[in-house]
């Protein structure tokens, strides 16, 4: 049955959960469609900064005051999305003068709070700061975590009446009367993937306004509905590093360039970035030369990342925007402020409005400006709280001394749920058993797995997102099945079995760039793992040809037979694909249209 709403917000990234969170606090009936998981596009594949506006202090002052602004918003609404790291921008030597001082004016002038160190304090901060840092802008940068903040924000919007439809493309935008008047989607199928309609069927879904959030795709959507929105897609590399080589946002203070960004992420490091402008942020290259770039010219910064291991690296694409006529020809110069796009006034045609550009610290800001505009559309009354409303998980502290003792969790185990829980801690602690830790690299306990999949489903990249379960060093070698044996409580065998392949093989795709060294001997321990003792590159039960179980007995090589009495074929693939012959993971290169795209690797 078609549904009637007042306001179809597409696109689940930072800006998209946000408008609808605004909107349904301001009580219209409002309902978010994303054709992936949340976060699938541009969100999922950024290097998790919080910026303080110091990047922008000097070439785009409007979008430093924003950020600092956000900066101390999201800090208060969002403390379990946000690791208070700090920031500093260092010199080298060959780094200019001139513009270290412009930088430092810029900061003061757009309110961004700004401490001169010496290369010696610098050091004492970050040990691991190369010897010849000269001397460094300290500022308030943090660590925040896309995915949680989404989740947490659809949560909210959920709460207070909204519809939150993911897997869900949008396959055309409803015109009639020269009026836009909602969107069709099609309810997708496939392992793992969670939804509130028949899969594979189509739904009308109609309502008083259109939001076009989807980022670097909002041209596709545009043009569904017959109007030009001329996105500038810009690329850009970050590679993962194993372990925390700095806890602090470290940026090189340089006019501009690639390679010039290190954010601490939870137990990672995560090293950024390019910036290339494509074509289609669905096709571009992935090219071995960017990763290198990374590790070679931050490691000028960070001596140590030169010999640190590689967990994996991924691309995202930014959603620039320029307004028509602006002609700038270096992706770097333009603006990282935001645009809304109201069609009725600039293309004639009523009932969808397009934002575009931004950043994801100031998402809310952005959502904020587009659910004014709607309102004023629809001639709804009502105020915005987001600035002020906690999303769920921030309301408190959580109490980590008291989880400690009642729940018996080891303190790094406790300290971790309780940052990634926030309030919630109790209520989800309370209603499962805490103990086992499921992924021992990132601390998640049984009782996180089990909340996240009773939000999720079988979706195990859903649940990947909420927890961090197989984002640590194993990159799921170790956890995966564990993960998944959580699934057999509820759901049947073949649905448990795909889920996990699905999530195993999302985990492979970000370490195909990094096959070297001690990666490449985790890779293949991986895969002994589950291609060999988990039997995953020829497992009877999984395969539709008959297996010649005699060759067990026999202790010959074990090979399945085809229907013509042929041995083998497919089980030679397994060391390319990540261990399971059927599926294309290896060759994709984690594409933005898998679930492999929304987890940013971090």
């Amino acid at each position: 049955m078609d549904q009637q709403v007042d306001v179809v917000v597409v696109g689940g990234g930072s800006t998209g959960c946000g408008v609808v969170r605004d909107l349904a606090r301001r009580g219209l009936d409002a309902v978010l469609v994303e054709k992936g998981n949340l976060t699938h596009g541009t969100t999922g594949r950024m290097h998790g900064l919080l910026h303080s506006g110091g990047r922008y202090a000097v070439s785009d002052q409007k979008s430093a005051r924003e950020c600092i602004e956000e900066n101390r918003v999201l800090r208060d609404i969002a403390g379990h999305c946000v690791e208070e790291t700090g920031g500093m921008f260092v010199k080298r030597p060959e780094d200019s003068e001139e513009y270290f001082q412009e930088k430092l004016e810029g900061c003061r002038a757009c309110d961004i709070p700004a401490e001169v160190i010496d290369g010696e304090e610098a050091r004492r901060r970050e040990p691991y700061l190369a010897r010849d840092v000269e001397k460094a802008i300290a500022l308030p940068d943090g660590a925040v975590d896309p995915f949680r903040l989404c989740v947490a924000n659809a949560a909210d919007a959920r709460e207070h009446g909204a519809r939150v439809e993911t897997h869900a493309p949008v396959t055309d935008v409803l015109v009639e009367d020269g009026e836009i008047v909602g969107v069709e989607i099609e309810h997708e199928t496939g392992p793992g993937k969670r939804v509130h309609r028949e899969p594979g069927t189509t739904e009308e879904i109609r309502a008083r306004h259109v939001v076009n959030a989807t980022g670097a795709w909002a041209g596709n959507v545009g043009e569904m509905a017959g109007v030009d929105v001329e996105v500038r897609p810009s690329k850009g590399v970050m590679t993962v590093m194993n372990t925390r080589q700095v806890d602090t946002v470290i940026n090189r203070c340089r006019p501009k360039g690639d390679a010039d960004i290190i954010v601490p992420h939870e137990t990672a490091c995560i090293l950024g970035t390019t910036d290339e402008e494509v074509d289609d942020p669905e096709d571009y290259p992935e090219e071995e030369w960017e990763v290198d770039l990374m590790i070679e010219t931050l490691s000028e910064l960070v001596p140590a990342l030169e010999d640190a291991r590689t967990l994996r690296s991924f691309w995202g694409v930014r959603p620039l925007y320029e307004p028509p006529g602006t002609g700038t020809e270096d992706p770097t110069d333009i603006t990282r402020d935001y645009f809304l796009l109201d069609h009725g006034d600039r293309d004639d045609l009523p009932g969808m409005t397009t934002i575009v550009g931004g950043k994801l610290t100031t998402y809310r800001m952005m959502a904020e400006s587009i659910s004014d505009h709607v309102c004023d559309a629809l001639g709804h009354d009502a105020t915005c709280d987001t600035a002020e409303a906690p999303l769920p998980g921030s309301e408190s502290e959580a109490r980590m001394e008291e989880l400690m003792d009642e729940f018996g969790l080891r303190s790094p185990v406790a300290r971790r749920s309780g940052q990634r829980l926030g309030s919630r801690a109790d209520d989800v602690l309370d209603e499962y058993d805490p103990n086992p830790v499921v992924c021992e690299c990132e601390g998640v306990t049984r009782a996180e797995v089990q909340d996240a999949i009773g939000d999720a489903g079988s979706d195990l990249n859903a649940v990947r997102l909420r927890t961090r379960a197989s984002m640590g060093n194993c990159q799921g070698g170790f956890c995966s099945h564990r993960i998944a044996a959580e699934l057999a409580q509820e759901y049947p065998e073949p649905v448990v079995r795909d889920a996990e392949d699905e999530l195993y093989q999302e985990r492979w795709k970000g370490q195909r760039h990094a096959l070297w060294g001690r990666q490449l001997s985790q890779a293949m321990l991986n895969h002994l793992l589950h291609a060999t003792t988990m039997n995953r590159d020829g497992d009877p039960a999984s395969l539709d040809d008959e297996v010649d179980f005699g060759a067990f007995d026999a202790g010959a090589e074990t090979e399945p037979v085809g229907s013509d009495g042929s041995r083998g074929g497919e089980s030679g693939a397994a060391a390319t694909d990540g261990g399971r012959a059927d599926d294309d993971a290896a060759t994709d290169g984690g594409r933005a249209d898998d679930d492999a795209a929304t987890d940013g690797g971090i």
